[in-house]
Order: structure tokens, then sequence, then C-alpha cells
């Protein structure tokens, strides 16, 4: 969706919204990376067992699933952050 800049000075400035997305976050690691696609490589990377001892939250605890940990992550912050952080930590290594 394009968005549209007006200065009083100057012209009317169109700018693409994909512009606007690529300079806003240029130095975030998870800028563009789907919650999805994070579960889906810590799933290859670690069982739901280990995944459940470095990460505390019950989703990867008691029958886990990605459906189901992608809805509990999204509904709950504080535990998204917890699994964002572990896989930067993780893609780091």
């Amino acid at each position: 969706m394009p968005v549209w800049f007006y200065n009083a000075e100057q012209t009317t400035t169109f700018v693409t919204s994909f512009e606007t997305m690529e300079n806003t976050q240029p130095n975030n690691p998870l800028h563009g990376v789907k919650l999805a696609d994070i579960l889906e490589y810590l799933t290859q990377k670690y069982t739901w067992e280990e995944l459940a001892n470095q990460i505390n939250i019950n989703c990867f605890k008691n029958n886990p699933s990605i459906k189901s940990s992608l809805r509990f992550l999204r509904k709950t912050p504080w535990a998204r952050e917890k699994v964002e952080q572990f896989y930067l930590h993780s893609i780091r290594q």
C-alpha cells in the first residue's frame, strides 16, 4: 500500500511502503522473519523436550505441535520474546 507524505515547502513525495520498511529496521535480525519460520528452525535443530528445557513454557511441554505453539506464542508476548531470544542465540552459534 503506498504511503504519501506532504511537505509545505516541497511537492508531494511518494514513497512505497516497501521502501519505508527497508529503512526502518536495518539492524534488526528478526525483521522479516515469521514466527512460524522461527519455530520450524528450532524444531529442526532441537527436539520438543530440549526446547521445553531451554524455554520453560507449557506449549513445548504438553502435547507440543507447531500449530498449538504458534497460537499460544501469538497471544503471549512474554513467551514469544523468550522464543525469539533463544532463536537469536541459536543462530549465532
